[in-house]
This record gives C-alpha cells, sequence and structure tokens, in this order.
C-alpha cells in the first residue's frame, strides 16, 4: 500500500516538467503556474501521505531491475526511512511555497513556462538524490540537480555574466562530483554492491581507521565539496546569485546546497569508521563558515550578502558533521531551509519593490513602503542570528554544543563566526530599511508591496522561522528532542561502530552557560551593528573608496584570481597551444601536406594521358622489355652464381 505515494513523489514533478516544457509557448500563461505550483503540491501530498502511513521500518520500493555486471546487481529503487522522509518534506514543502512565489515574481517573463519546467526537473531531480535506495540513483540525482542549477543560474543568458556564472557552478561542481564517482567505484570494489542497507550491513565488519574507508569517505566528502560550496569548491556558489532570485531561495538555501550534508549523513556508518575525515570535515566546515562571514561583513549586493551568508551557514552543518553530531547538522539544514529561503525571497521582493535593484546603498527606508516584506525579513534576519526562541538558535545552539565537547578552540571560533553572522544580517538589515531612501525619485514613486502570491509564501516561512526549533528543544528544557527521536534508527550502525557516537559530557550548568554565551555574543553583535548602521546612519561607501584589509576582504580575498591565474589561465593557454600549434599546425598539417602530395602526384601521372596512339604504343613496349627483364633476370642470376662456384 505504501509503493503507491512513494512513486508518485518524483512523478508528479516529472510530469509538470514534461507539460510546461514540451508545451512552452503553447500553455496558457495563466496555466502554466498551476500546472507548475500544483506536481510540486501533489509531491508535497504524497510525502505527507507516505509519512502517515510509514511505521518506522525502512521500506525500500524496487521498480526493476536495472544494471547486472558479474555479481554486481544495481536496482533502481527507491528507500523510504526516517532520512529520506525529512529530507523530502524539506523539498517538497519549501519546494511548493518557491513555486508560488515564483508565480508573481516571474510573471513578466517572456520564459515564463520554461522556468517552471526548468523548477519542476530541479525538484524531480532532488527527490530522486534523496529517495534513491543506493548511490548509483543518488548519483543520478546529484547530476540532475546540478544540470538544473545550471540552466537557472543561466536562465537570463543573454547577458554574458550569467551566462558566465552557470558555466562556473557547472564547471567547480563536476570538479567535486569526479570525487564523488571515485568514491562509488571504491564502495563497488570494497563492499560488492551500492545499496545501502547492505553496504552499511557490511561496514560494521571494519575496524575504526580502516584504510580504505578513509579513503572512501574522503572521496565522497570532495563531492560533497562541490555541491555544498566548501573551500575549495566555494567561488561558484556567490556567483549563482545571477540567477533569478527564486532559484537563489530554492537552489542555494532549502535544496541543493544541503545534498552534500544529506550525503554524509546517509553515509554516517562509513564516516564513524573514520574519525580522521571527520577531523578533516570539521575543520574545513569550520573555515568556510569563517570566510564566507568575513567576506559578507562588506557586500553592499543584496543577494551577495545572502549568498556568503550561505556558504558560511553550510560550513556550520559540516562542522556539526564533523564532530559526529549527525542530527544537530541536518537540525539547522531544516532551520536553514526555513530562514535561508525566507531572507532571499524577501530579498527578492525588496528588489521586486527596487525596480531591479540589488545595491543596498540605494534603498533606505523601506520598512513603511514594504511592511509585510521588512517584517517577514526582520523575523529571518533574527532567526539566522541565533536569538531564542527563533529556530536558528536552538539548531547552531546544538552544533555549538557539541563542537565545545570535541575541541574548544573550534567553539572559540564558531562562536566568533556566529558574531559576524549577527552583524552582518543586521548591517543588511538597518541598511535597507531603516533611515532615508537613498534611491532615484522614479525608484521611490514605484515603491510598493508584492502581491500576495509572493508575501504569503515569506509569511508562512516566517512562521516556520518562529516554530521550526520546536522539533529540537535541548535536554535541559525538559522537552522531547523529537528529531533526535525521529532519527535514531538512521544512527545504529554508528552506535554499533563507534562507541563515542552519542556520548556528550556537558552538564547542565556547563550547558546553560555556552547557550547564555551564544545568545550574548548574538546581541552584542546586533547592538554593534545599530551603533554604526542602525536608522540609516554610516551608508557603506562606494568600492573604489575601499582599501587595505577591507578591500582585500570585499574582493574575497582574490580567491577567483588565484583560481583564474593557477588553473583557467594555465589551462586556457594549454588549449590554445593544442588548438593552434598541435590540432593546427601539426595534425592539420599532416592530413592536408597528404592531400597536397596526392594531388601533385596525380598532376604529373595525368601529363602521361596524352590522347596519342604512338604514345601508348611506346609505353606497352617498354612495359613488354620490363616484364621479360624481371622474368630473365632471376635466371640469369642463378646461372652467375653456378659459374662462380
Amino acid at each position: 500500500m505504501l509503493m503507491t505515494p512513494i512513486a508518485l513523489i518524483p512523478l508528479f514533478p516529472l510530469i509538470g516538467f514534461l507539460i510546461n516544457g514540451l508545451g512552452f509557448g503553447k500553455i496558457s500563461k495563466s496555466l502554466v503556474p498551476i500546472i507548475g505550483t500544483g506536481a510540486s503540491l501533489l509531491s508535497f501530498a504524497c510525502v505527507l501521505l507516505a509519512y502517515l502511513q510509514f511505521d518506522g521500518t525502512p521500506v525500500v520500493v524496487n521498480l526493476f531491475d536495472w544494471i547486472t555486471v558479474g555479481d554486481l546487481n544495481i536496482k533502481f529503487a527507491f528507500q523510504l526511512d526516517q532520512l529520506s522522509l525529512i529530507m523530502l518534506f524539506v523539498i517538497t514543502g519549501v519546494g511548493t511555497l518557491i513555486h508560488l512565489y515564483s508565480a508573481g515574481y516571474m510573471s513578466h517573463d517572456e520564459g515564463y513556462g520554461k522556468f517552471f519546467a526548468y523548477l519542476n526537473l530541479f525538484l524531480f531531480s532532488m527527490i530522486l538524490l534523496v529517495l534513491g535506495a543506493n548511490y548509483l540513483i543518488m548519483f543520478i540525482g546529484w547530476e540532475g540537480v546540478g544540470l538544473c542549477s545550471y540552466l537557472l543560474i543561466g536562465f537570463w543568458n543573454k547577458n554574458t555574466d550569467y551566462a558566465n556564472a552557470a558555466r562556473k557552478a557547472f564547471i567547480m561542481n563536476r570538479v567535486g562530483d569526479l570525487g564523488f564517482l571515485v568514491g562509488i567505484f571504491l564502495i563497488i570494489q570494497t563492499f560488492g554492491t551500492l545499496e545501502y542497507l547492505e553496504v552499511f550491513e557490511k561496514a560494521k565488519g571494519f575496524q575504526i581507521g580502516d584504510g580504505i574507508i578513509l579513503a572512501i569517505t574522503f572521496a565522497l566528502f570532495v563531492g560533497a565539496m562541490g555541491k555544498s560550496a566548501q573551500i575549495p569548491l566555494f567561488t561558484w556558489l556567490p556567483d549563482a546569485m545571477a540567477g533569478p532570485t527564486p532559484v537563489s531561495a530554492l537552489i542555494h538555501a532549502a535544496t541543493m546546497v544541503t545534498s552534500g550534508i544529506y550525503m554524509i549523513v546517509r553515509s554516517n556508518v562509513l564516516y564513524s569508521l573514520s574519525p580522521a575525515t571527520l577531523e578533516f570535515v570539521a575543520w574545513i566546515g569550520l573555515a568556510t563558515a569563517l570566510l564566507g562571514a568575513t567576506i559578507g561583513l562588506f557586500q553592499n549586493d543584496i543577494k551577495k550578502v545572502l549568498a556568503y551568508s550561505t556558504v558560511s551557514q553550510l560550513g556550520y552543518m559540516f562542522l556539526g558533521l564533523g564532530v559526529m553530531a549527525y542530527s544537530s547538522g541536518l537540525f539547522h539544514v531544516i532551520t536553514h531551509a526555513f530562514f535561508k529561503a525566507l531572507l532571499f525571497l524577501g530579498a527578492g521582493s525588496v528588489i521586486h519593490a527596487m525596480s531591479g535593484d540589488q545595491d543596498i546603498r540605494n534603498m533606505g527606508g523601506l520598512w513603511p513602503k514594504i511592511k509585510i516584506t521588512a517584517i517577514t525579513f526582520l523575523v529571518g534576519t533574527i532567526a539566522i542570528s541565533g536569538i531564542p526562541p527563533f529556530s536558528g538558535f536552538f539548531s547552531k545552539d546544538e552544533i555549538l554544543a557539541h563542537v565545545f565537547e570535541h575541541n574548544k578552540l573550534m567553539w572559540g571560533l564558531a562562536l566568533l563566526g556566529s558574531f559576524m553572522t549577527a552583524f552582518y544580517m543586521f548591517r543588511l538589515f538597518f541598511v535597507t530599511f531603516k533611515g532615508n531612501f537613498r534611491g532615484t525619485h522614479e525608484q521611490e514613486h514605484h515603491l510598493h508591496e508584492s502581491p500576495s502570491s509572493m508575501t504569503l509564501p515569506l509569511i508562512v516561512l516566517a512562521a516556520l522561522s518562529i516554530i521550526g526549533g520546536a522539533i529540537g528543544f535541548p535536554e535541559i528544557f525538559h522537552f522531547p528532542h523529537k528529531l533526535n527521536e525521529f532519527l535514531s534508527p538512521i544512527y545504529e550502525g554508528s552506535k554499533l561502530v563507534n562507541p563515542e557516537f552519542g556520548v556528550i559530557h556537558i552538564d547542565h550548568a556547563t550547558e546553560w552557560i555556552l547557550m547564555g554565551v551564544s545568545v550574548l555574543v548574538a546581541v552584542v553583535a546586533i547592538v554593534f551593528a545599530f551603533t554604526v548602521y542602525g536608522n540609516g546612519k554610516n551608508v557603506p561607501g562606494s568600492d573604489e573608496s575601499m582599501s587595505g584589509i577591507k578591500k582585500v576582504v570585499y574582493d574575497k580575498y582574490y580567491i577567483d584570481e588565484l583560481y583564474n591565474n593557477v588553473f583557467v589561465n594555465p589551462i586556457s593557454s594549454l588549449s590554445k597551444f593544442f588548438g593552434n600549434v598541435i590540432d593546427n599546425k601539426f595534425i592539420d598539417g599532416i592530413v592536408n601536406n597528404v592531400g597536397s602530395l596526392v594531388n601533385q602526384t596525380s598532376a604529373q601521372v595525368k601529363r602521361l594521358q596524352v590522347g596519342g596512339t604512338s604514345s601508348y604504343l611506346l609505353f606497352m613496349t617498354i612495359g613488354i622489355i620490363l616484364l621479360l627483364v624481371y622474368s630473365l633476370v632471376p635466371g640469369l642470376f642463378e646461372s652467375l652464381k653456378s659459374v662462380i662456384k
């Protein structure tokens, strides 16, 4: 009975993609969002139905046998368990709200139907990624969302910069995907299967620190680096803001960039067997969190601030995973989906009101003009800053508690990142919504609140950003941690292979202190931001006025320039050398010279065909003489040899 809703979950977005995609330009514009949003909503309804029928035991639905090579048998199958259910709720729930928002935001775009088709295809790919029962189906979804991100980021492809941003995202993701593919090959070689249940059961027989497990987990993490924008493969995500704002919310807040976190949580047994990989994951996550936060301090593009904030928050998620706090990392995925989707959509509403302008230095005083957007944006800002009782407080505090248990230095640096997060987010809020309007008279004249199709998702996401933390109350509150309880069966393997898993030595008094310090740091950052930027004070100056360390940070530490000089330019020069010298002159030269030789030889031979009978008789006579000489010479040679003897 459960098989039907499971199979329908990815089917509806696929049907929506086919209808809007094949019917682009033919389907009524009013019907396009109904089909696209309806497909997402029906998928969400199927997830809800599957949840209501789920009894806690993993359900594997085998659609058909797919690949059989020797002893390797890969099925095209779906697996519904606690982890996939959580992710499906986030993907289809937030996805539906973003589809609804897009109905208003993209209504005047000439590619309206195509945009919804791409959104549905992305949703289909993301569902495959989290619903697949083996690593190969995960990889298909993994590549699918990469393709869709390319299509959506470069949706306005007449702009060269936007097209370049899409290409950059696609190429950098391919670098990470190679690591993921290597990990898949190593899993086949080691376990002889790619099915999750079989791989994790066999993994229980390995010892902690086994070399092959280290290689597998590291290779998989390289894939996660690319998809989830971790150092060094993070530079594509800020540039991806070139896409329409709903794309930023869907791909870079709630779904695609969390694929790497999902993959590690799904593979928690393997990672629990490899403490060295986990330590590496934690430090990379922490470094990414700090790097993203520092760059976000001085950005003036409203979407760029949120982009670097996403990079930073993804770092916190990986930091949680690295200290074996898998549920805490996933908890932050969920709350982040709420408040970051809210912030991106809120930014889109601001851009809509500003007639496309994204520079916060041209804004100011927008609170009374777009009050619903301003209030919901403030909710998202408070949530991401970690202020109780908003959702971000609970998930971030849980990660910080686990980090404090693991390494005090890490905790201190993570706390510094939290301070910067609260500062740059409230800097963004104050400069955008408070003070006096700094744009043009024409912009001020056209300032207006977004339509209900855009504000309704903002209100729903704001509510979720406020109450979303209720699924994971700290133990000291004496409320059940619903998320941990629900996900507990997913970590049975980790509990068996690693005795350190789930062990917390922090007493309640220490936990209260840690929570207090975390909140105090956020409050100090907010007060500092208000002191500097409150009521429109100290509007950021022009880019040209920046100097010193501020200029270095604003220019993203010149990491893009470094990559261009170390990788892009040498490869481009090598490609030009092979194209101009090896291909054009050497290879083409050989081919062209062979052709030229044949032409010249033919021209000479052609001269023999003069058409005179006497000439032909001469050639025949010469030919007969040559044949006679050829037949006589061997005989003469043998006679000479006998005479000599």
